[in-house]
Formats: structure tokens, C-alpha cells, sequence
């Protein structure tokens, strides 16, 4: 029987093979992993690493310097605040500490089954602050409109 690991490690060398000849292959290869597996675990750092001819050291600076990189498993839903400065204007600073508070984490941080991210620009700049939650982009938020979002995903 196979396992979950198995079938991730394969699905890992089916990016590679597909990827690695190419020139600047890494991040399209770190995109395609974590599109595939929902992150890039740690034995994937090496599998990549040796592929591209690499340091592990490298391939791990790589994910750590882009923030849109997970290292772990994501949570069940993601509750991403926009932080660019359009939204700034109109109060996402106030909704991000509202939200941390709410969720009992940080930016980057979960809480059960919601992940805190940031994000810079969800292209809806004149009706910020703006959030997507899961897959759905939500303009005009306020702190009661995110209590009532956030309640009806924790009911679901």
C-alpha cells in the first residue's frame, strides 16, 4: 500500500523531471511543489536541492525570504488582510489588529482551522481594507464585518 508520503515524493519528482533543465527552474519549481502539495516540506528542501545541482542551504534561504512560501501545512481556511497602503489608508492597519486579537495569533500565525496571512494589494484599492477569505475577496471591511465572516466559516 501506498502512503501519503510516497505519493508526495513522487508527485515531488514529476515537478522536478518536468522543471529542472529549464534556466532559473527553482521558483517555478518551489511554486509548483507547494501548488501541488499545499506547502513544501523539509524533505522536499533536499530533493530539490540535489536536482538543481544546489545547497540545501540555498533552496531553504529561497522559501524563507518570500513570505508566500509555507513550510508546514496551511490551515483549512486563510483569512488574508490586504497591507498594502491604499488599504493603510482606509483602516487595514486597525483590522489587522483587530483580527489578531480576534484569532488569538499574528500575521502568520493560526489559530484552529484559520491561517492569519498578509497580503499587498488585492487590486480593489479605492473599497478597502480589503481581505479574501479562502477564495472569496471581501471590500469595505470593518471589524463587525469580519467577526460575522469569520463566525460563519467557524460554524461551517
Amino acid at each position: 500500500m501506498t502512503t501519503q508520503q510516497d505519493l508526495a515524493r513522487r508527485q515531488v519528482q514529476a515537478v522536478l523531471q518536468a522543471q529542472q533543465q529549464q534556466a532559473g527552474a527553482l521558483l517555478p519549481i518551489l511554486h509548483a511543489v507547494q501548488d501541488t502539495l499545499g506547502y513544501i516540506p523539509d524533505w522536499a528542501v533536499a530533493d530539490i536541492a540535489q536536482a538543481l545541482n544546489q545547497s540545501r542551504a540555498e533552496v531553504h534561504g529561497v522559501i524563507t525570504f518570500y513570505h508566500h512560501f509555507r513550510t508546514s501545512p496551511p490551515a483549512a481556511h486563510t483569512l488574508q488582510i490586504c497591507q498594502a497602503e491604499a488599504c493603510q489608508a482606509r483602516g487595514s492597519r486597525a483590522l489587522t489588529a483587530h483580527a489578531e486579537q480576534a484569532l488569538g495569533c499574528s500575521l502568520h500565525g493560526r489559530s484552529g482551522d484559520i491561517g492569519l496571512e498578509p497580503v499587498y494589494c488585492l487590486g480593489l484599492c479605492a473599497t478597502g481594507p480589503n481581505i479574501m477569505l479562502d477564495d472569496k475577496l471581501v471590500s469595505r471591511v470593518d471589524a463587525a464585518r469580519l467577526d460575522r465572516l469569520l463566525a460563519g466559516v467557524k460554524e461551517a
